[in-house]
């Protein structure tokens, strides 16, 4: 890890330079374009839109709080917490309502 690795705000891993992905609170489109966003792993990411639907991330999970408390989020973190920083994994395709 170096001084200029930035934490995930979901995970709290270092993100290796290069392998983040900007994630807008409130989606674009949504009404979310310009807002607020975190830097998350791309992991993290992936599964945050393959737990949540625009809708959902707009209405009830616009903070990483909220986001870190979601049941499925929160066994994800769990579970991704023990991997090393830079570790990059398949997200299957859409998985909501499961």
């Amino acid at each position: 890890m170096t001084n200029s690795d930035q934490i995930c705000p979901l995970c709290d891993r270092p993100i290796p330079e290069g392998s983040g992905s900007l994630h807008h609170l409130i989606p674009k489109l949504k009404g979310g374009k310009g807002g607020p966003t975190v830097l998350l792993h791309n992991i993290c990411h992936k599964e945050v839109h393959a737990t949540l639907s625009e809708a959902e991330l707009a209405r009830s999970f616009n903070t990483v709080e909220t986001l870190r408390a979601h049941p499925r989020l929160e066994n994800f973190l769990n579970w991704v917490r023990k991997r090393p920083p830079g570790f990059q994994s398949k997200v299957p395709g859409k998985r909501r309502g499961r």
